[in-house]
């Protein structure tokens, strides 16, 4: 089931992103330092929104960190979106999606960008967002280095 992150739960998002094995080791820094600035501020102070899925017994089995990043033209983020490997394949990445457009929908937004790399391990990453309706609507070559192009996908919400 979806819903809002504990306090308590903050550890296990943190381990999850390093778990996944796709993201680098500043990106697991950057999602550390974004959890503990929305944990003691709170989404109003930060623009950071987290959520969760919970397997049966509880534990989090997948995140997704979103926020604003134009108001006044109802543009959002997908920061993070990570799945435990052991449970991937199973929907909680699709439902966290799903859960993350309504939320921006109930917000007033009308447009999601997810941004991620060109290179092989990020195939999978890819081809999650165009099963889910995301087009690859720009890429900016060696972005992240040399040979790491980044691939901003665009969904627009109806």
């Amino acid at each position: 089931m979806v819903g809002i992150p504990t306090q308590a739960e903050g550890p296990a998002i943190c381990a999850l992103t390093a778990k996944a094995g796709v993201f680098t080791q500043y990106e697991v820094d950057t999602l550390a330092e974004m959890w503990q600035e929305y944990d003691s501020a709170g989404s109003e102070a930060t623009g950071y929104e987290f959520i969760v899925e919970r397997t049966g017994g509880g534990a989090v089995a997948g995140y997704a960190c979103y926020g604003l990043r134009n108001a006044e033209a109802g543009i959002y983020d997908l920061y993070y979106i990570a799945v435990d490997p052991d449970g991937q394949r199973s929907g909680v990445g699709r439902r966290l999606a799903d859960a993350v457009e309504q939320a921006v929908r109930a917000g007033g937004g009308r447009m999601v960008i997810a941004e991620t790399s060109a290179t092989s391990i990020y195939d999978s990453a890819r081809a999650f967002y165009a099963g889910l309706g995301y087009r690859a609507e720009a890429t900016i070559s060696d972005f992240y280095k040399p040979g790491d192009d980044l691939v901003i996908f665009v969904k627009r919400l109806a």
